[in-house]
């Protein structure tokens, strides 16, 4: 059986997984292998990296078939270089291990969070975060069975405006918000950066065009 293009080391979650999330196979033009890894947001959403068990991650990435590995939560940007050393192929832990992208405004899942080791070689960025009582961080840290996605969309959309000045670009670090960077596009006519437009400077052809917001 030929190997998938891309295999993601999916969080323990519940929420839906819909298109443009990174553990969507319908965000994907290639087929794609999701291995859930039992680590829960909660524990990997820390202002401590250091403090997260990385072993359920190095057993999963034993395990990937995919040409391609990344992880389902920008988070784990920390443990990239540790985990891209016991991978036998290209591996991206997050948008954060990607080129940085200067003079951007960054949207985390927690601003509270997000730390130096997150944003190791990332300078000229500024960063805020979903709101802590809002619909996203509800469903995604709560494990909802529904989302709304029109009142997601408009969430997400409302706190890059009011946080945007003279940013020349909007990074996602959640890997769940790129359902959501078509309407950020074309709301702040800036380019919008994220894990799928960084797994397709990896793997040309990988990602579905609707998500390649970055151009």
């Amino acid at each position: 059986m030929a190997a998938p293009a891309l295999t993601v080391l999916m969080l323990d979650t519940a929420f839906p997984r819909i298109p443009g999330d990174v553990a969507c196979p319908a965000s994907y033009r290639e087929p794609v292998e999701i291995l859930r890894v039992p680590v829960t947001v909660a524990q990997a959403v820390h202002w401590q990296p250091e403090l997260l068990d990385v072993a359920p991650f190095e057993a999963a990435l034993a395990r990937a078939r995919g040409e391609l590995v990344t992880t389902s939560c920008g988070f784990l940007a920390p443990w990239h270089d540790h985990l891209a050393r016991l991978a036998d192929r290209p591996f991206l832990a997050s948008v954060l291990n990607a080129p940085p992208v200067e003079e951007s405004l960054l949207l985390t899942y927690d601003a509270c969070a997000l730390g130096p080791a997150h944003l190791a070689g990332w300078r000229n960025v500024a960063f805020t975060g979903l709101p802590p009582d809002g619909h996203l961080r509800d469903v995604i840290g709560n494990g909802r069975d529904r989302i709304d996605f029109a009142r997601a969309e408009a969430e997400v959309v409302a706190t890059v405006h009011q946080n945007l000045t003279d940013q020349e670009a909007v990074v996602l670090e959640c890997t769940n918000l790129p359902p959501f960077a078509p309407a950020l596009r074309m709301a702040t006519e800036r380019p919008v950066h994220h894990i799928l437009t960084a797994l397709e400077a990896l793997r040309p052809g990988l990602v579905r065009r609707e998500f390649l917001t970055a151009g």
